[in-house]
């Protein structure tokens, strides 16, 4: 998708572009294959985005999560830094509440979503509740990440996954070219009040091309 194309769809939602951070993107496009509501990556607007974010609903959460990991350049050795990372995830009910009646992208999404820009290490953490199973549905809990690089290529990668989840699956469990370089199956451990847990991923790794 090219840069003309994303300015529209924040026209048609409402979603305003003006002193943003990505007007200084260029060339955005869209690779590794079609991705319904990749677009939410740029919905972040004038936010300063750090290295660091905690989703809203953390605070009274009954099972809180600290995530981080490292984001590596192709290669899987240098540090990528000013990568975008994009998750939203449904409540501890399976559903993604649209809390505040949002109407760009957290209508499907829901309000339990934020952004991150790895620093110069390409470290990144986000604070936020384990989501719910969805209702009446056989699919292990999940966090969706999408990821925006520096040259303005933006694409959805394996999502997270927990480990004592009964509904896993062996797609899950052991993917054969997981998007993003790395298996999204978590091992929680407990510190303090939070599980907490590390994943990292290798830009561009198994994602493909336009």
């Amino acid at each position: 998708m090219k840069i003309y194309s994303v300015l529209l769809f924040f026209i048609a939602t409402g979603v305003s572009c003006t002193h943003s951070q990505t007007d200084e993107i260029q060339n955005v496009q869209l690779i590794g294959g079609p991705c319904e509501g990749c677009e939410a990556i740029f919905e972040y607007g004038d936010r300063l985005l750090k290295n660091t974010a905690t989703l809203p609903g953390y605070d009274e959460a009954a099972q809180k999560l600290k995530i981080s990991g490292t984001i590596y350049q192709p290669g899987g050795k240098l540090p990528a830094k000013d990568v975008v990372l994009y998750i939203y995830h449904t409540d501890q009910n399976g559903i993604y509440a649209n809390k505040y009646n949002r109407k760009n992208w957290e209508r499907r999404h829901g309000y339990r979503r934020g952004w991150i820009k790895t620093d110069d290490d390409g470290r990144y953490t986000f604070f936020t509740s384990k989501p719910g199973i969805y209702p009446n549905r056989a699919v292990a809990a999940h966090i969706h990440p999408t990821l925006l690089e520096p040259n303005g290529n933006y694409y959805y990668v394996e999502d997270y996954y927990f480990s004592d989840d009964s509904l896993l699956t062996e797609k899950e469990l052991n993917p054969v070219a997981p998007r993003g370089g790395t298996p999204g199956v978590l091992s929680l451990k407990k510190d303090g009040e939070v599980y907490v847990a590390e994943r990292d991923f290798i830009l561009g790794k198994n994602v493909g091309g336009n």
